[in-house]
């Protein structure tokens, strides 16, 4: 009986790297499905568009993109410019003071304007749109799936990619590069008013410093980097909300999912991003 025991205690010790290694290559396998469907998402959505307008059609209405547009652009201004402001104030403080003991406050400006237009502008600005617009997407499309909605649209012959989606993922892709300008406007005004209060720092004084610490190339690295996000956070919703399955708490899932997968590649994109430029065009 020890002697069984024995040798069924030994086959689950060689039996569990199996199992894990199962798993971690079920999770791959997975992922790149997921990753792969997400791509040819939108390359149908971008070939539903283009042959519409190959056939001479509007493929969607202006008014919808413009509605789009508004909710995504401008309704989120107030809660980019708040939140920047916020952080730029935070970021000036603890970085001047830290400098201030080695007598190199005059930094803290082209830090913190380098800082926000190469990095926390786009990045910042990604994750709040993600959390706000690209919930609001999902769920949209997702009560469109379940209530049969989509459906519908499809047995009228209207392309739901082309109808649904591309008027969505327009207008985050073009409004997005606007709201990461005014997160650093803001955060380079709130570091205006820090540098001045407490490291006595005059505005023209402070100027000349962001002038000549901007290069042309942080922004565009940060231009890119927004288009990038806003095209990626406007996929992922609209992705997540077509493929609801469960009903009304498929549409609560597929909304916590797409929050959560939109924040989570935007930073690793960032990161990759990063990455990249660093050691191809380093500074």
């Amino acid at each position: 009986m020890a002697d069984q025991k024995k040798e069924t205690t030994e086959e689950g010790l060689i039996a569990a790297p199996v199992i894990a290694l199962q798993e971690i290559g079920s999770a791959g396998q997975n992922f790149l499905a997921e990753v792969g469907s997400m791509f040819w998402f939108i390359i149908n959505t971008f070939n539903e568009t283009l042959e519409r307008l190959r056939e001479g059609r509007v493929p969607f209405t202006a008014s919808s993109f413009f509605r789009y547009a508004e909710r995504a652009g401008v309704d989120s201004v107030p809660l980019v410019g708040l939140v920047s402001f916020f952080l730029g104030l935070t970021m000036a403080l603890l970085t001047g003071y830290q400098l201030q003991r080695f007598g190199t406050e005059r930094l803290v400006p082209g830090l913190v304007s380098i800082g926000f237009t190469r990095e926390l502008g786009p990045l910042i600005t990604g994750i709040m749109l993600a959390a706000r617009i690209g919930a609001a997407f999902t769920a949209e499309l997702g009560t469109m799936t379940v209530s049969e909605e989509v459906e519908a649209i499809e047995a009228m012959g209207i392309g739901p990619l082309r109808f649904l989606v591309a008027p969505r993922m327009l207008a985050l892709f073009f409004l997005m590069p606007c709201l990461s300008t005014i997160s650093n406007i803001s955060a380079i005004v709130a570091t205006s008013l820090i540098s001045k209060a407490y490291f006595g720092i005059a505005f023209p004084y402070f100027v000349d410093l962001v002038r000549d610490s901007l290069l042309i190339r942080d922004l565009i690295t940060g231009v890119l980097k927004s288009f990038l996000f806003g095209l990626l956070i406007a996929a992922i919703a609209c992705y997540r909300g077509l493929n609801v399955k469960g009903g009304a708490a498929g549409v609560g899932t597929a909304t916590t999912s797409s929050v959560v997968t939109a924040i989570t590649v935007v930073i690793g994109v960032d990161t990759l991003y990063n990455v990249v430029y660093t050691n191809f065009f380093p500074t």
